[in-house]
């Protein structure tokens, strides 16, 4: 319970019986191409200009009725009040009770009178003034992120996206995995006197940041390199176990930022190195303004609200099992994978918030791949397979380059696919038949700079705490991913001794052959 918020069962509310009678009797045999037909306006209805992101819904499998009853949904379910619970510093992380407020990392400096906003700005000011310092460094050409999940994912995702603006003279690698192949790939291409490593754990003890770390700082020294503290910096909570391993330099945040959350805060330090102090203000001001919109937008005309819905309507009426996310622009690459954990962590729950069972489906699996690659590798499966999948497309109008041609390739067959989808072809017999009626959702942003990509990322984060909220599970939790730690800490010394005693004989059997 929130601040006295109990959230019902969306399956229980008066929107959902009559969803559900509404897809039986219409929505289950909708069909985009009559759609079109009998709604000349469809385009202009089922579209949305939102801050720095254009949306086209109107491929979608959804008519003005289901978007009412969705929209009905969302206030029966609580929903504008959940989201003004997690603005407010409400402990809207209810099983670990915190507060949720990775929107104050985005809030401009006098915007907010929450109590931790000045320590927020206290902490950019310091981490962007290094930033700016490493930027400046040209002894320095080398970077090398140690993390592991949101401390990997979000600022190798959005280096990559902003490559555009990236300083010159410096390259950027990100090592989580604790498989030594990834580590020794990037140590071989790098020369310790020239090499700045950031650890990212806010405990500093992440099994795997932390075997990786001690890894690098044992290939510094004994390559000749000096001076720990200034080839090493640290973003973590920890500073003392970091002065023990000889760092000086830390910049820290807050239990309230959650991993996945975590790119705009001091866990963004490659991002502000990559981009400097005035992109990584303009990435937060983008993300700003998609807060503000989500926060104050009502429903009908709130992008990230809508997006939410449109997901439960597709995996609980029409049992879309997962959906497709692809980027039409390489420097978006990493999205997918980015998507992957910020949806599927938050909301691949099977209870409540409560911890009551739930007898409705959550999150789809998200995946996905650049486009034109994904074409010709998965474009198949979505055009003539057994199963239905919804496709994100997000295209960029203008791109940064000056390559004759390329760009208009690329938008013609980021469009064509979702003509594709919608229209089919049925008149081509057999094998060449394509059933069409598949649904997409487009996006475009007019460029993909600092405050485009902020404000995109911020519209999926908005959007799975809608989806999370319709289901009424804690989207900011993540105890499914303790047992495989837990297990593996006592399987680790059984590698060296081979002891199988407890193990059930599937595990001692792969053990003993690993070994």
């Amino acid at each position: 319970m929130i601040a006295g918020l109990s959230r019902p069962h969306c399956d229980r509310t008066q929107a959902w019986q009559l969803l559900r009678q509404h897809y039986a009797q219409q929505g289950r045999v909708f069909d985009l191409r009559e759609a079109f037909r009998s709604d000349p306006k469809r385009v202009e209805e089922f579209s949305q200009q939102a801050p720095h992101v254009f949306a086209d819904l109107s491929k979608n499998l959804v008519d003005a009725h289901v978007r009412s009853l969705m929209y009905e949904l969302a206030r029966e379910c609580l929903f504008e009040r959940h989201r003004d619970a997690m603005f407010a510093g409400q402990p809207v992380n209810n099983t670990e009770n915190r507060a949720v407020k990775h929107w104050l990392l985005r809030s401009p400096k006098g915007a907010s009178s929450d109590p931790d906003a000045r320590a927020v700005h206290d902490t950019l000011d310091a981490m962007l003034g290094y930033a700016e310092r490493i930027r400046a460094d040209g002894a320095i050409t080398d970077v090398v992120n140690i993390g592991i999940g949101g401390s990997d994912l979000g600022p190798q995702m959005a280096v990559a996206a902003l490559a555009e603006f990236t300083a010159p003279g410096k390259r950027f690698h990100f090592v989580s995995n604790v498989d030594g192949h990834e580590l020794a790939a990037v140590l071989a291409q790098l020369k310790p006197e020239a090499t700045l490593f950031l650890i990212a754990s806010k405990t500093f003890t992440t099994v795997e940041t932390m075997t990786n770390a001690r890894s690098a700082k044992a290939w510094f020294e004994q390559r000749g390199g000096k001076d720990i503290a200034r080839h090493f910096a640290a973003l973590t909570t920890n500073v003392e176990a970091a002065r023990q391993f000889g760092i000086a330099t830390t910049f820290g945040f807050w239990d309230w930022v959650g991993g996945r959350y975590s790119m705009w805060s001091a866990i963004g330090l490659p991002i502000a190195i990559s981009i400097g102090a005035q992109g990584f203000r303009r990435m937060l001001a983008g993300a700003h303004a998609m807060d503000e919109h989500f926060r104050t937008a009502p429903i009908a005309a709130n992008l990230p609200a809508r997006l939410g819905l449109l997901d439960v309507w597709y995996r609980d009426f029409h049992a879309f099992a997962s959906r497709c996310v692809a980027p039409y622009h390489s420097a978006l690459r990493r999205l997918p994978a980015y998507l992957q954990q910020l949806e599927m962590e938050s909301n691949g729950k099977r209870v409540d918030a409560q911890g009551r069972a739930l007898s409705v489906a959550t999150s789809p699996v998200v995946w996905g791949e650049p486009g034109t690659n994904g074409q010709h590798a998965y474009f198949q499966m979505l055009h003539q397979g057994t199963d239905v999948i919804p496709v994100e497309f997000i295209a960029v109008k203008g791109a940064a380059h000056a390559l004759a041609g390329h760009h208009e390739q690329l938008l013609a067959n980021a469009l064509a696919q979702a003509q594709a989808l919608m229209q089919g072809q049925g008149d081509a017999g057999g094998h060449k038949d394509f059933p069409g009626n598949r649904p997409s959702t487009f996006f475009v942003l007019d460029r993909l700079d600092p405050e485009s990509f902020g404000a995109l990322v911020a519209m999926y984060e908005h959007r799975v705490f809608t989806s999370g909220s319709i289901w009424g599970i804690d989207s900011f939790d993540q105890w499914g991913v303790e047992l495989g730690k837990v297990l593996a800490k006592d399987i680790a010394p059984r590698l060296q001794s081979g002891e199988v005693q407890g193990l059930d004989p599937s595990t001692a059997g792969l053990l003993q052959r690993l070994r």
